[in-house]
């Protein structure tokens, strides 16, 4: 990929980086623009089974490159246009079937927190620092991105986060609940490794369904419905239900 972002692929991992580590993965209006394509090319390919995302070099993501400013936000126009790039990269990332794991080091901070509340999993090294800046530019975070981070961390921190953009520390992030596993340092490339390598081994069915019937009920859903219901019975008819349940009965681990 170019514009600052580059995807791998090894081990059933599709891995995509924030890949412009002289900024601080600033995240540039080519970068946002190029994250749908590279989601895509990673949720199209049957090898992956898991996606992580990641900043280049010693840091996550600083935000929104604020070199781009006074071009993004010269008009109401160009701010709607830029706003729409915005939540074109967020809506990919929080989309597809694969899990996402967001992989985060150094600083992570503004737009860098909203892209790694599109992911289904925080996991972060100690050293790790995180802030919600809008408030010291004068501008709004979007009601989609105020939305995830009261989902993550509950309508009080996402106040605190949001009115007087501090810091907080990983240990802090962990507590409010902003990331879901904190490692020593040197440790989350192969503690993240580990785990992906988990969720490849298991039923990509089974995860496809799990993380569609999580985001229903985080968006309110109460009670089933007919596309659930059907979603439930069709995993019966699916390849990896006969191979588990076989597995089973022999006494082996399945082979999905």
């Amino acid at each position: 990929m170019s514009a600052g972002i580059s995807v791998s692929v090894s081990g059933g991992i599709g891995r995509l980086t924030l890949d412009r580590p002289q900024k601080r993965n600033a995240l540039s209006r080519a970068m946002w623009r190029a994250i749908p394509a590279a989601v895509a090319a990673l949720d199209a390919d049957a090898s992956v089974r898991v996606i992580t995302l990641q900043g280049a070099g010693e840091h996550f993501a600083a935000g929104a490159d604020i070199a781009e400013f006074d071009e993004v936000y010269a008009t109401r126009s160009s701010a709607a246009a830029y706003a729409a790039d915005l939540a074109a990269a967020m809506d990919a990332l929080s989309g597809g079937s694969k899990p996402r794991l967001a992989l985060i080091r150094g600083n992570c901070i503004g737009g860098g927190v909203a892209l790694a509340m599109c992911c289904d999993l925080r996991f972060a090294e100690a050293g790790a620092r995180f802030a919600v800046t809008p408030a010291k530019l004068g501008i709004a975070y979007s009601f989609e991105d105020t939305r995830r981070l009261v989902g993550c961390v509950g309508a009080a921190a996402a106040r605190d986060l949001l009115f007087s953009a501090r810091v907080v520390d990983a240990a802090e992030a962990q507590q409010m609940r902003l990331i879901d596993r904190l490692y020593p340092a040197g440790m989350l490339a192969a503690e993240a490794d580990a785990y992906c390598a988990v969720l490849a081994s298991l039923s990509r069915g089974t995860i496809r369904v799990a993380r569609d019937f999580i985001a229903r009920a985080v968006a309110g859903q109460r009670g089933e419905d007919a596309g659930t219901m059907a979603a439930y019975l069709d995993i019966l008819e699916e390849p990896d239900f006969a191979e588990g349940f076989r597995a089973f009965k022999e006494k082996r681990a399945p082979r999905f």
